[in-house]
Formats: structure tokens, C-alpha cells, sequence
């Protein structure tokens, strides 16, 4: 379904809509037509996406924290959404490792309160809770993980987004077995414009070019499925559209990653690769210090299902995907108020490019907003 026809005047509601893939998402549900409501802490960083965007003019924008079961469950029933997507969370593995009570109670318990949230609002028909591809217990073979291999976790993060999975398969099948379509949506490691949070590669890298010194990398060897960020959103977009349409059929778990012979590249690959783009800097690795959570060397996601079902496939190569997203920084370095002109720029070429490629869900965007 195209996602224009999918989303026009309806009532979306997005957690954590203030970090760098929440920032993203709404900014395409309000070019798509949609109504949305936001509930999320205030902007992680400084800059930070959100606010570059100015997103708390163009959308109904309410601070809070997903800890508070009150005040979320209220703030869903006043915006009386058809469709949720639950993005807030504690997303960085470093963080979460030094802070596990607060990773844990926002993470699994936080579901559960938007979950109840849920149970309490009739006008939702579909929810989308999203994780990660860290969910999966990891046997380090290289083999694709697929959505029924086991999941698992050795650190606050990885296992932390595991129990949101079993929260969100305990209340499919206990409370949502008719009416409201649960799906959980897992991706891989997103790189876009717009993202500043700390002990993240791109960030990283940013940060060490603007101030003029090499970029420290730790885990050079560590390979993982790399994709702009705008291709797991466009299939979450798409779970989205196919809950409220044909919940019973789509009510499940997903894997949104690269092609497995192209994405899956070492951190090294990615840091020449934006270096090349940058066109200049350097690299060194990093000295180790402190401690440091347990990271696997090898992260693999098997999308064959999304592309069977819900016909979805990635429209950037990670190559294209590098391009864009160090373009968007430089740019954004020359000119920070232009951060929306690059936002809605990167949303209409993705568009074009799906649609070339005959992907169903980009449709043809008539009638979208500017």
C-alpha cells in the first residue's frame, strides 16, 4: 500500500519522536499527511535533530518520560491514535552497560506501560514496537539471524530489548489476540544526518573532523548490517500501514537490514568510506581505556521475510548510504537552518529512487505535504 493513502489525516502516535530516528520518522509522517502526537524526554543532545527541525511547531509535542505509566497512558488517550510506534527507549549500549536499572526499566518495563497505555485506548488498531538486531543470542557463527532464532542478550542493551520482545509476545497473545495488531520491528546499525549522541561511529567521526583531529575507533574488525536510516523507517511505516489494514496477518516480528552481501561491512570499512566522502581526516585506533561492554564481532539480519511479505527491500546501497549521510553533515556544518531543506531533500530522492526500483509502498506522493 502506498504509504501516502496509508497514513493521510490519520492519528499516529510516536514515542521518543525527539531522538535522531524518532526526529527522522516524524518528520516523514508529517510530510505523509498524518496527525502526530509525540511523547518523549527532551532532546538527548545538543544540537540535536529535533530541534534543528523544529519539529515541536509542526506536530502536537509532549514532554515526557515512558517510566510513568500515568502520564503516558493519559497523554495516548487524549490523542486517540489508530496507530502507535514505540521507539523510546535507553539506545546506547555503552550508556546502558554503566546504567542498567534505568536501561532495564525504560526498555521493558517502559513497554509495558505503553502497552497498557494501549489496552486502554479503543481508537488503536495497530502498534509497532521497535528493538534492534541485538535482541538475538549470538553465537558469533556469520549465519543471518531470522525472526524465530532465539533471542538473548549478554549486556544491559542487547538483553534489555529482548525483554521488550517477550513483553510484546506476552501481550499479543494474552490481550491482543482480537482487535488491536502488535508487530516488533528489528534493524540494523542506522547511519543519516542529524545524529549526535555520543559513542556512536558517525557521530564519532563528525566530531573528530570538525575539531580537526584523527577519529578513535574501537572494534575496528566488528562488522555489522549498516543502513541509512530512512530504510528500516520505511519498513516500519509499511508493518504500520499493514496492521491497521490486515492486522491478524501482520501482527509478528520483522528484520529490516541490508543485503547481506553488500551491508555487512567492518567498522573500519565505514570510517575510510565517510573519510573519502569528508575529503580529508584520519583514523587511529582507539587506546581502550576504561571499561568496555561486551560487543559481538559479527552482526547478521536475514530481511527475507520482509521482502516476501510486505515486498520491502533496501533502496540504498551502504556505499549511497555513507554519500548522503556525510553530505548531510557538511552541508548542516555550512548551514545549520537548512537542516529541514536537507531532511525533506534525502525524503524525496529515497522516495524517487523506491519508486524506480518498484517498491509499492512509495506510491507517487501526490497530495504530500511540503
Amino acid at each position: 500500500m502506498p504509504l501516502a493513502d496509508a497514513y493521510a489525516n490519520r492519528r499516529v502516535f510516536v514515542t521518543g519522536h525527539t531522538g535522531f530516528k524518532g526526529s527522522w520518522l516524524a518528520s516523514w509522517l508529517g510530510r505523509l499527511g498524518a496527525d502526530v502526537t509525540g511523547y518523549a524526554l527532551e532532546p538527548p543532545t545538543d544540537p540535536n535533530l529535533f530541534d534543528a527541525l523544529g519539529l515541536a511547531d509542526r506536530m502536537d509535542h509532549v514532554i515526557g518520560d515512558v517510566r510513568d505509566a500515568d502520564g503516558l497512558s493519559r497523554v495516548v488517550r487524549d490523542a486517540r491514535p489508530s496507530i502507535v510506534f514505540h521507539l523510546a527507549a535507553r539506545a546506547l549500549v555503552l550508556r546502558a552497560y554503566d546504567e542498567p536499572r534505568d536501561t532495564y526499566e525504560t526498555n521493558v518495563m517502559g513497554t509495558v506501560n505503553l502497552l497498557e497505555a494501549v489496552r486502554a485506548c479503543p481508537s488503536v488498531e495497530g502498534v509497532v514496537v521497535v528493538t534492534s538486531d541485538k535482541v538475538y543470542e549470538n553465537p558469533e557463527t556469520g549465519v543471518p539471524f531470522t525472526e524465530t532464532d532465539r533471542l538473548g542478550g549478554l549486556e544491559p542493551y542487547g538483553s534489555s530489548k529482548a525483554g521488550a520482545e517477550l513483553v510484546a509476545a506476552a501481550y499479543r497473545a494474552s490481550y491482543f489476540r482480537d482487535g488491536v495488531a502488535l508487530a516488533t520491528v528489528r534493524a540494523g546499525n542506522v547511519i543519516g544526518g542529524g545524529d549526535w549522541a555520543p559513542d556512536r561511529i558517525v557521530p564519532d567521526c563528525v566530531r573528530a573532523l570538525e575539531a580537526g583531529r584523527p577519529i578513535e575507533v574501537r572494534n575496528r574488525a566488528a562488522v555489522r548490517p549498516w543502513q541509512h536510516v530512512l530504510e528500516p523507517l520505511s519498513g516500519y511505516l509499511e508493518v504500520g500501514a499493514c496492521l491497521a489494514s490486515d492486522g491478524a496477518t501482520f501482527a509478528e516480528a520483522w528484520n529490516f537490514g541490508p543485503e547481506a552481501d553488500e551491508g555487512e561491512r567492518p567498522v573500519e570499512w565505514l570510517v575510510e568510506q565517510f573519510l573519502a566522502e569528508w575529503g580529508s581526516g584520519s583514523w587511529e585506533p582507539s587506546s581502550g581505556v576504561g571499561v568496555q561492554a561486551p560487543e559481538a564481532l559479527r552482526l547478521s539480519l536475514d530481511s527475507s521475510k520482509a521482502r516476501d511479505r510486505l515486498g520491502w527491500r533496501p533502496v540504498w546501497s551502504p556505499n549511497v548510504a555513507v554519500q548522503r549521510t556525510a553530505a548531510w553533515y557538511r552541508d548542516f556544518r555550512d548551514a545549520p537552518e537548512r537542516a529541514r531543506e536537507l531532511v525533506d531533500a534525502d525524503l524525496t530522492t529515497y522516495g524517487s529512487d523506491a519508486r524506480s526500483a518498484g517498491l509499492a509502498w512509495a506510491g507517487d506522493e501526490v497530495g504530500v505535504r511540503p
